[in-house]
């Protein structure tokens, strides 16, 4: 089991890893909408915030040299599911015609109050 860690993502807030590698299958630690270079919450809504943890999500994948496209299923969470066409919409932007089986839940909060935060597990094919 390896541990995986990239500065392209924020860093962890808490007693956990973000992402351990067990080959050939990498799980991924929920990313919230924190940018990494100014370690603060992205600005904007649920638009913002979804596309902050997309690129995040792929930062960490890159990590142990994978991308969105070895994902195979995501774990979504949505603090409104008021906002999930919007967060559809975004999110599809970031996996185009890949489409990896998906939970996608509202609950009551998230951490730093944000909109968004996705998990993942992707399998290396190779």
């Amino acid at each position: 089991m390896q541990t995986v860690f990239t500065e392209q993502a924020p860093t962890a807030i808490g007693p956990y890893s973000q992402a351990k590698l067990v080959e050939p299958f990498l799980f991924t630690s929920g990313q919230i909408p924190v940018d990494p270079v100014t370690n603060l919450v992205v600005e904007g809504g649920i638009a913002s915030q979804t596309d902050m943890v997309m690129k995040n999500l792929a930062a960490v994948l890159a990590a142990a040299d994978l991308s969105l496209s070895d994902v195979v299923k995501t774990t979504c969470f949505l603090s409104d599911m008021a906002d999930f066409a919007v967060f559809n919409a975004v999110y599809e932007t970031h996996f185009g015609e890949h489409k990896p089986a998906r939970s996608c839940v509202a609950v009551k909060t998230l951490p730093k109050n944000v909109l968004v935060e996705v998990e993942a597990i992707a399998v290396r094919s190779k």
